[in-house]
């Protein structure tokens, strides 16, 4: 994670995204005793449940640790460019579990489960997530996670493109973001990118169609 805090580039380098999603937070049954503890401390932290803007689907509080995420106050400190598409490698479960953990040291906005489509949402959009390994795109992207794997592309459900959609939709409506592959990028596309996702099963002619309103 470049600068997760906003300081120098040159910072001492920390453990990938990808990495501690893959790593999680703990092993077997130490991690579920913890997990209750984690959120209550993570909610308590993160304050109240943002209010939803008009246009956006339903999305569910499921606030990320305050250590895992920069405070901002965008677009005035930072415009909002680019939508920052995300595969977990993870349970939708164990990928908020994750964030709500002070020491993984990587959030994003929002994560997309893949059964129903339901949205949670772990980092206010006027905060920075840190989730693209990039400080300047942290600064200007919202992130967004989809349940699954790469290579498992029955995670890729129905409800999953249609929510996920709806939800860039809103964004790009929120803040002038062009519905193209130019600003709706993997996370894959981010310069300096070490990771894969969302992978060759991606549908991006089907997501850029829903996100268009096809």
């Amino acid at each position: 994670m470049n600068s997760p805090l906003g300081g120098s580039m040159d910072a001492a380098p920390t453990p990938s995204r990808r990495a501690v999603l893959r790593g999680g937070l703990l092993l077997g049954t130490s991690a579920a005793v913890l997990a209750g503890d984690i959120a209550q401390v993570a909610a308590k932290d993160a304050g109240p449940a943002p209010v939803v803007p008009a246009g956006y689907p339903p999305v569910y509080w499921s606030p990320a640790s305050r250590s895992n995420y920069t405070v901002s106050n965008r677009p005035t400190t930072y415009p909002v460019e680019f939508v920052v598409v995300h595969v977990t490698q993870e349970t939708y479960a164990d990928t908020i579990r994750i964030f709500q953990d002070p020491s993984s040291q990587v959030s994003a906005h929002y994560v997309v489960r893949s059964a129903d489509g339901y949205i949670g949402q772990c980092v206010r959009e006027k905060d920075i997530g840190w989730h693209a390994g990039n400080w300047t795109y942290n600064t200007r992207s919202i992130g967004i996670e989809h349940e699954g794997w790469v290579d498992k592309p029955e995670y890729f459900t129905d409800a999953m493109y249609q929510a996920s959609a709806a939800l860039t939709a809103a964004v790009c409506d929120r803040y002038g973001i062009p519905k193209d592959r130019n600003h709706i990028i993997g996370h894959n596309e981010v310069p300096g990118a070490t990771h894969t996702d969302p992978g060759p099963y991606w549908d991006w002619n089907r997501y850029l169609g829903l996100v268009n309103g096809g």
